[in-house]
């Protein structure tokens, strides 16, 4: 009765090792999910020069990605095409900023992806005059620092227009520098391309002896440069009781796109993308409600996570769970599907295994069974026919001895049944004339 006990706690070797095996490969699942790195907790964004609409959207998204336990370091630059430069660098550190469409050369696809457009950058020529100058000769005019897009967008006006450059007194200010100077009546001219939100647009149009200039020709600028808009500034819109401007005024403007290196985390891209929902999305001046962020590809292509975005929506599990919390059984689903494939046949082909293992112990016996009955078949000697049924005997013994589950006892009373049969059949006195006739006379 112990003994039977042993055999019942006595644990199947296949079974545990099978066990182990599985356990094994979860386990190296596990360890391969959580190595795939989480998104960091903290990036760098360009923000452009100071008086620049690019900051305070910066601000926005910093508080959007805030819920979501990510810092955006904010970091100021010269403007859309330092933006570009910065983002092709490596070194620099940014992993996202906004460029003007225009502002990215071709090869820049290989290294930044696009997240969409956002926002529309109209083109603003400020004048210190009370009528429209017939030139622009002798004037000091401000065209932005070097490396912005205001000062690259009015130099290739300049260009197509036939202005001699030389003729023009040219300085370097950033948008803010060029507000207080124009006001001041330290220049002429300010060329900026900025936002309707940028805080130095409004201040512009409520200057006194400022005038906004237009451009009556919006539609050849937007034949030539087909990534140009032309836009409608509405007659006192930035000041009703001073009716400011005091006429409609024609406009020509780019589109800011939210740009992204290719290797930043899927997952932060996906946060970006639902911040520039967030704080683009509402109407605007020169836009309607959900105009912006669009899918719209232009200098570089859209990143893989900004046209599923803009497809599905958010990803099915940031819709429920908290970001973090949604990015750790993301990547554990990117691990255990394919693992999932693997072990469902191992788990469910596991029952059919281990009964043919408990089979194949008995049925391999039956290879000496046959062996012992062709034997004593076909030998007189008696010495001989002893052995064999002392073979027969010990075959019995090793049966009665092995350790079966309850489940699979019946083989073992079958083999041992089939051995008696043999006996029954087998074990007869030699025919006559056999030597042990001969031994015995």
């Amino acid at each position: 009765m112990t003994e039977y006990s042993e055999q019942r706690r006595q644990p199947h070797r296949l079974a545990w090792t099978a066990l182990a095996i599985g356990s094994a490969v979860v386990a190296v699942g596990l360890a391969v999910a959580f190595w795939r790195p989480l998104p960091t907790r903290s990036f760098v964004m360009a923000t452009g020069a100071p008086g620049g609409a690019y900051l305070g959207f910066a601000d926005r998204y910093q508080e959007v990605l805030a819920r979501n336990g990510v810092s955006i370091e904010l970091r100021s630059s010269a403007g859309a095409f330092d933006n570009v430069a910065l983002l092709q660098d490596a070194g620099s550190g940014v992993s996202a900023a906004f460029a003007q469409a225009g502002t990215a050369p071709e090869f820049a696809a290989d290294e930044l992806v696009s997240l969409g457009t956002v926002f529309y950058e109209p083109i603003w020529f400020f004048c210190r005059c009370a009528e429209p100058p017939a030139s622009l000769r002798g004037l000091r005019m401000s065209v932005g620092p070097v490396g912005s897009s205001s000062r690259e967008i009015a130099l290739a006006l300049f260009r197509i227009n036939g202005i001699d450059l030389s003729e023009v007194d040219l300085v370097d200010l950033d948008p803010l520098q060029s507000a207080r100077a124009l006001m001041a009546g330290e220049l002429d001219v300010a060329f900026v391309v900025l936002a309707w939100e940028a805080p130095v647009v409004g201040d512009l149009l409520r200057a006194p002896g400022v005038r906004l200039l237009g451009f009556p020709r919006a539609d050849a600028y937007v034949a030539l440069y087909p990534h140009l808009t032309k836009l409608r500034l509405p007659m006192g819109v930035a000041d009703l009781a001073a009716n400011r401007p005091p006429e409609d005024v024609t406009l020509v403007a780019a589109k800011a796109n939210l740009v992204v290196r290719r290797d930043l985390h899927p997952a932060l891209q996906y946060l970006l993308v639902q911040a520039a929902a967030e704080v683009h999305g509402r109407p605007g001046i020169f836009q309607t409600a959900g105009q912006f962020p669009a899918a719209e590809e232009i200098d570089l292509p859209l990143s893989a996570e900004a046209r599923s975005y803009y497809q599905r929506g958010p990803p099915l599990l940031q819709r429920y769970l908290p970001f973090w919390v949604a990015e750790i059984v993301h990547s554990l689903l990117l691990a255990l599907i394919p693992l999932v494939g693997i072990l469902y046949p191992l788990w469910s082909g596991l029952p059919q295994l281990y009964e043919w293992q408990m089979r194949r112990r008995v049925y391999r016996l039956y290879g000496e069974l046959k062996w012992i009955e062709r034997e004593l078949h076909d030998t007189r000697d008696v010495e001989r026919r002893r052995a064999l049924l002392r073979q027969l005997d010990q075959l019995e013994e090793r049966v009665f001895r092995m350790r079966l589950p309850n489940a699979y006892t019946g083989l073992g009373y079958t083999f041992r049944l089939h051995i008696q049969t043999l006996r029954a059949s087998r074990i007869k006195e030699p025919p006559a004339g056999s030597r042990v006739d001969e031994a015995g006379s």
